[in-house]
């Protein structure tokens, strides 16, 4: 979370007259400055350990819209977020495949960035667009797709973007769901399983009365997508209110 940018306290000596004065400003300033160190350090490295997270489970009452979902604090994202109120949106993160928060059992898991794996993010809004992901397949991204679709891992098709489209880069995944529409993802792939990040995919369903849930997962655990889709769509469901 971007915090304002404070400038240092002006540390010149304000006695400039003599050299005695100036010796005896740095002196009481360093003494000062390593007083607040000692009190503070122990606190200062437990804030940058947890950064930003907190293992708190108050619940908390967030109104988006026409719905109203309850959740726990330490699966709120964003520090500003955690608090009861009618918002815009909220940021969230769960642990994969548990969907915890954070907590001093599931640390390690937000703390290792070579485990993009082990992290889902969501953002939920109120819906601004009639179609979510899977609605927006024809109208929308057919045309910008190529005519040359492969099979991919766990029952996926895979379509790369044309590359003189918005979307250059980008590939497309789907898959049929018998009574449902059609699954649609969107990627940006690593060049390497290494370079894997929390956010290399992503996809946005449309849920409780008008809401938006976008959420983003590691390209590795692309073929676990049909458990997370209904994962995620029970996790949401089970936080709203009517």
């Amino acid at each position: 979370m971007n915090r304002p940018c404070n400038p240092e306290p002006e540390l010149l000596p304000l006695l400039p007259s003599r050299f005695a004065y100036k010796a005896v400003a740095v002196v009481a300033i360093f003494a000062a400055l390593t007083t607040t160190l000692s009190l503070s350090g122990r606190w200062f490295g437990r804030y940058l350990a947890q950064a930003g997270h907190t293992s708190s489970r108050e619940i908390y009452d967030i109104f988006i819209g026409q719905d109203h979902l309850r959740l726990p604090a330490n699966v709120i994202r964003l520090e500003s977020q955690r608090t009861t109120r009618i918002a815009e949106r909220v940021d969230l993160y769960l642990t994969w495949p548990s969907l915890e928060g954070y907590s001093k059992e599931t640390r390690s898991l937000f703390d290792d960035v070579s485990r993009p794996e082990s992290l889902i993010f969501l953002q939920i809004a109120q819906s601004t667009m009639s179609r979510d992901m899977s609605g927006r397949f024809d109208p929308v991204y057919r045309h910008i797709l190529q005519d040359t679709p492969v099979a991919a891992s766990g029952g996926l098709t895979k379509y790369e973007a044309k590359p003189d489209s918005s979307y250059a880069g980008e590939v497309f995944f789907t898959a049929e769901r018998a009574g449902r529409r059609p699954y649609v993802l969107r990627c940006v792939l690593p060049e390497l399983p290494a370079a894997s990040t929390s956010a290399d995919c992503q996809r946005d369903v449309h849920l409780g009365k008008d809401l938006t849930v976008l959420y983003r997962f590691s390209s590795r655990l692309l073929p676990q997508w049909h458990a997370i889709e209904n994962s995620i769509e029970s996790y949401i469901t089970a936080h709203l209110l009517p």
